[in-house]
């Protein structure tokens, strides 16, 4: 059975986290400018955790831009919600009444989806009519967009970029055909990775991850946390591309052989947790040999991940 690694992570939500933890800056042009895509493009997915940092923006002109963008992405998610509301109860009213006359399986089946849509966007149009925290904010998924940290020369500074590294060079349809590469195995991290280890490194911060499973057969997701509770700093390579649909910045989570307890629950790999005196090191990778590198790896940080089984 295939294990999909780290396929989802909960990212630290605070922002004055990142600041304390890293002393990175955001960048808010890049933040900007794909907050801007949002309302074209449906694939950019910015967790709720980040559009927060913008609920009440500063005296920065650019910090109030982003926070436009995001009102207008939220309003435009309103708007299309109230309309997907309205067309589907339409469907429902339509279904039951021919249910009423003579049932149909096309009319069962009809009311079925319309009731699962009603029930969708229900559920969905709270997150972009208020900005009251939930508790899964911060949660991503593989082709999410999660703000990591890099080294940008002269600084440290926090970026938005896809969990999913299409690489430099590579033709855009490498996401269709190796739909795994939100994750860069570290026995391999010299080879496939040879582009981006020792030269574009990152981190991403989370509070916890999920891994899938195999339960008798069937699949099941089991959610990790660290204990005591902390701040994940998890190594990251990350690329550049551009291509004739624009650019974009996207990363990989590295993983290697995961400690005893993930391995009980029945999972292969584990995402590497840096220690923080080690931060500074692995953002500026270049010049530092690939054993120094790998050292870095190899001396992470190691709480007991505790887990929980989630439900079906």
């Amino acid at each position: 059975m295939l294990r999909r690694m780290c396929y989802s992570a909960m990212i630290v939500e605070s922002f004055r986290k990142y600041l304390q933890i890293t002393g990175a800056e955001m960048d808010l042009a890049q933040f900007a400018e794909l907050v801007g895509f949002t309302a074209r493009d449906s694939s950019i997915r910015i967790p709720r955790a980040v559009q927060r940092w913008f609920a009440e923006p500063g005296t920065n002109d650019l910090e109030k831009r982003v926070h436009d963008l995001v009102t207008t992405y939220r309003t435009g998610m309103v708007t299309k919600l109230e309309r997907e509301l309205f067309a589907q109860r339409k469907r429902l009213a339509d279904a039951d009444r021919t249910l009423a006359a003579k049932p149909t399986k096309a009319a069962a089946e009809s009311k079925r989806i319309a009731t699962n849509k009603v029930e969708k966007a229900m559920r969905d149009l709270p997150l972009y009519n208020g900005w009251e925290r939930t508790a899964l904010d911060g949660r991503i998924f593989p082709f999410h967009f999660a703000p990591i940290v890099i080294h940008g020369g002269t600084r440290k500074v926090i970026k938005l970029a896809r969990y999913h590294c299409r690489q430099a060079g590579k033709p855009a349809d490498i996401d269709r055909k190796f739909p795994g590469l939100y994750n860069a195995r570290r026995d391999n991290i010299d080879k496939f990775w040879r582009k981006e280890f020792g030269q574009t490194h990152a981190l991403m911060l989370v509070e916890s991850f999920y891994e899938n499973v195999d339960r008798d057969g069937q699949n099941a997701v089991l959610h990790f946390t660290p204990r005591p509770a902390q701040t994940m700093l998890i190594a990251c390579i990350y690329s550049e591309w551009e291509g004739p649909q624009g650019k974009l910045l996207s990363f990989a989570a590295i993983t290697d052989e995961p400690p005893a307890e993930v391995a009980a629950a029945g999972h292969d790999r584990m995402i590497i947790n840096v220690k923080p005196e080690n931060v500074d090191r692995w953002l500026t990778p270049a010049g530092r040999s690939s054993d120094e590198l790998q050292a870095i790896l190899s001396d992470r940080q190691m709480p007991y991940y505790e887990h929980e089984l989630l439900a079906a």
